[in-house]
């Protein structure tokens, strides 16, 4: 009997050990909080052209006021690029994919139709959130009589591939040639060729999630309700190596960006801390606001560096 008493707690710890590493091994990157040396650059690390603390996109439609067709380069990273569009009436895009990095759209107004390889052709309209994946051909045109305005997220210095029966772009410095591939990319839970913001989120008052989440990209949905500002003692976080830029889709936010004013953006503004640059962002006013969280590096996790005397992640 004295054996059997010994083995039932041993089973039992075994058990709870087993349990242990487990869930450890579900979670790659555990919460362990300790306190560490980081790394900041003096002076801290300086915008770049045409990367700027904010875009603001009532500024940007008054400068291009009377105009149907343009684009303005607003974000220029080691990761990725972003541009301000507009498509005139009838205007369409070539049909092109990028090799090994997603490409994606927020779209501010008007009626654009997209086509992507594999899925029905869709129209997005004012909150769309649309995406193509890796390798799948897409092309948009402008429908009615509205100009076509979209926020347009891309990978940093790659150029675009062609299907064998487009045309591709002239690019001073660069050829075309014909060349065979094998697949193509694809869409997951955590991935889908669009989401209606408007109708999703809003009108279903949902909660924060992912757009984009994969190797290279993500795009985080992070919606929440108006709170006071905090003190400019709160600094927030920051990420060694990283950029992370904002759009906002919904409501206003404070930005409080190290070296920086406080700025507090709105629909379509978009704002961009440098890396290691301390940076916070929170729901301004009363109602509910939401923006989506631009950076690369998702899936090993994005450690976050906090105030010493912070308990939480996000303060």
């Amino acid at each position: 009997m004295r054996s059997r008493s010994y083995a039932i707690p041993l089973i039992a710890g075994m058990l709870a050990l087993t349990t242990q590493l487990y869930l450890e091994a579900q979670d790659r990157n555990p919460q362990k909080p300790r306190l560490v040396w980081a790394a900041k650059p003096v002076p801290p690390t300086a915008y770049e052209a045409p990367s700027r603390l904010i875009w603001r996109l009532s500024e940007i439609l008054s400068a291009h006021q009377g105009q149907a067709s343009w684009r303005l380069p607003v974000v220029k990273t080691r990761d990725f690029e972003a541009d301000w569009i507009s498509m005139a009436p009838g205007e369409k895009t070539k049909t092109m994919f990028y090799a090994d990095d997603r490409v994606f759209w927020v779209v501010e107004s008007g009626q654009m139709r997209v086509n992507i390889e594999g899925q029905a052709p869709f129209v997005a309209t004012k909150g769309f959130l649309v995406q193509a994946a890796p390798r799948l051909a897409y092309s948009m045109e402008t429908v009615g009589n509205e100009p076509v305005l979209r926020f347009e997220v891309r990978p940093a210095g790659e150029m675009p591939s062609y299907p064998i029966t487009e045309t591709p772009t002239p690019v001073k410095g660069w050829t075309f040639i014909q060349s065979r591939i094998t697949d193509t990319g694809s869409y997951d839970q955590d991935n889908k060729p669009y989401l209606d913001f408007e109708k999703d989120v809003v009108q279903a008052n949902a909660g924060s999630s992912n757009f984009v989440w994969d190797g290279h990209t993500s795009a985080h949905i992070i919606r929440g309700k108006g709170i006071p500002t905090p003190p400019p003692t709160s600094l927030g976080h920051f990420h060694e190596n990283m950029v992370e830029m904002w759009i906002v889709l919904e409501g206003q936010l404070d930005f409080l960006i190290e070296g920086e004013p406080l700025v507090t953006g709105t629909v379509g503004d978009v704002v961009l801390a440098p890396n290691e640059r301390w940076h916070r962002a929170t729901f301004h006013g009363t109602g509910m606001a939401t923006r989506l969280a631009i950076t690369p590096r998702n899936k090993e996790g994005q450690l976050h560096y906090f105030q010493p005397d912070t308990q939480k992640a996000g303060q």
